[in-house]
């Protein structure tokens, strides 16, 4: 009978006119941004932040999500029309999506990755209903120390699954913390790794990071890019699957939905890890394993789905525990605390009419983009076919706007491009910047909870191996290094990312 009553609270939230209207504008401007290859829900997210800032916190957060369904419904599409994926969970659907529109059958690779998303996005929402309260009341438990050991376990998840070198993804982890750091220090009023720049004596906004790393360092690789485009020109017809397209796509959508459900709540970026774990699957379990990578519809289904439902159950531990699961939810908490919102499990006791409408809000942007996206397809197939170098300015235009509204100085739009320059060469040495965002939004979080945690076993660090939970933690982030560090499992790593590549 609660659940029925947080329920009717979430439908009530999400369903009043200006919550849909914000969803609506999310999934929107998601997705038309989304199809531009190479600008994923991250980059989409970080450009799109700041017009989220003057919003009600709910408002705020279901727009947000929708920015982020929308990307990556974005991305499925320019991965089928343009043989380029949108964001990293896509790399999948480029193998048999784009294979399917060069058949004549764009339109049902389409409707079929709409409606994989849409089952899949539906069942995981229903399993964050279930689980995440229960969830909640078990983090209510956890103290200082079990936080800290939690968020070491998340980074050194985030370092495993992180394309490359692992000491690359070190690295990113470890820049990302000290970046965490700068500014003043809220206990003894010390400032840390300002330098000469008093602008940054109250730290560096997360938002400038993004939209500098994410945003302007994707949009100088896409110009370099350009080239390598290769747009689909036959007219897209016959989007609904035949009834043979249905049998081949019902079992891929049901073991993606189970496959990401699960995988989406690890810590590292878990939808991709789903999609790809998904085709691997599906390319096991087929009678005709030989038509994966020449139009197979299972190639797309399965992933798609996964992908989704990877991407919906990763706001579980973001809600529950106030710990981002991937780079995404790390700016979910960022746009709670610009909000004014502590992220962690007291959100649903203080903040039930957010936690709960965000949740139905899920379902309700799923829908949005199922009826709103296949009758769209040709408005995305024009924009996508638009020159790069023609939209670029108004998107350095629109982040130029959002940052310098941070705190109207100009200092930070030198900042947001010193650090588009960052990304910009990070890419091209081959590290994957997602970890340095974990890292930023974790440092401050972590270094907090082992300050209190210190504080309360009076100065003891043995405090982190004597509580259970802790100790649990810090078990399973030294056993994940020690099995990846051993040589058998590198190198099936190391496969594994190159067969993404290619």
């Amino acid at each position: 009978m609660e659940l029925l009553s947080h329920l009717f609270l979430g439908f009530e939230t999400a369903l009043s006119f200006t919550n849909l209207a914000y969803c609506f504008v999310g999934v929107f401007l998601g997705t038309a941004i989304g199809v531009l290859p190479g600008l994923g829900p991250l980059a989409t997210i970080s450009i799109l932040l700041p017009i989220t800032f003057g919003l009600p916190p709910v408002s705020s957060l279901i727009m947000l999500a929708g920015i982020y369904y929308g990307a990556q419904y974005g991305g499925s599409t320019t991965a089928i029309l343009v043989n380029l994926p949108g964001e990293s969970a896509s790399v999948v659907t480029v193998l048999d999506g784009y294979q399917m529109a060069r058949k004549g059958r764009a339109g049902v690779a389409l409707a079929t990755s709409a409606i994989g998303s849409f089952f899949a996005g539906t069942v995981a929402t229903v399993i964050i209903v279930l689980f995440a309260p229960p969830l909640t009341e078990v983090a209510l438990k956890f103290g200082p120390a079990d936080y800290f050991s939690l968020m070491v376990l998340g980074l050194v998840a985030s370092i495993v699954l992180a394309h490359g070198s692992l000491l690359h993804a070190l690295g990113m982890v470890v820049l990302g913390l000290i970046l965490g750091i700068v500014g003043t220090d809220v206990n003894s009023g010390v400032t840390r790794f300002t330098f000469v720049f008093p602008e940054v004596a109250d730290g560096i906004n997360f938002v400038i990071i993004a939209m500098g790393i994410f945003g302007l360092g994707e949009i100088i690789a896409n110009l370099q890019a350009e080239s390598t485009r290769s747009i689909l020109s036959s007219r897209i017809t016959g989007l609904m699957p035949t009834r043979d397209d249905w049998r081949k796509m019902t079992g891929p959508i049901l073991r993606g939905t189970v496959l990401g459900s699960v995988l989406g709540i690890l810590p590292g970026g878990g939808a991709m890890l789903a999609s790809f774990a998904s085709y691997a699957l599906e390319k096991k379990v087929s009678r005709t394993p030989e038509e994966f990578g020449h139009g197979a519809i299972a190639g797309v289904a399965g992933p798609e789905s996964a992908n989704n439902a990877g991407a919906q159950t990763s706001f579980i531990p973001m809600l529950t525990l106030g710990i981002p699961s991937n780079p995404v939810m790390a700016l979910m908490i960022g746009a709670l605390v610009i909000q004014g919102i502590q992220p962690g499990p007291s959100v649903i006791v203080e903040q039930s009419a957010l936690f709960w409408g965000i949740i139905v809000s899920m379902w309700v942007g799923n829908l949005m983009l199922l009826v709103l996206n296949l009758p769209l397809i040709g408005l995305w197939v024009k924009l996508i076919s638009v020159p790069y170098h023609f939209l670029y300015p108004a998107i350095l235009v629109f982040c130029a706007i959002g940052v310098f509204s941070l705190s109207n100085t100009t200092f930070d739009l030198y900042l947001m491009a010193l650090f588009g320059l960052v990304g910009y060469i990070l890419r091209k040495i081959d590290c994957e910047p997602a970890p340095l965002l974990l890292g930023f939004i974790l440092g401050p979080m972590m270094e907090e909870y082992l300050r209190r945690a210190l504080l309360l076993s009076r100065g003891d660090p043995y405090v982190l191996v004597t509580e259970p939970i802790s100790a649990t933690m810090l078990v399973a982030a030294l056993g994940l290094l020690a099995l990846v560090a051993a040589p058998v499992a590198r190198k099936a790593r190391e496969e594994a990312f190159r067969e993404e590549e290619a």
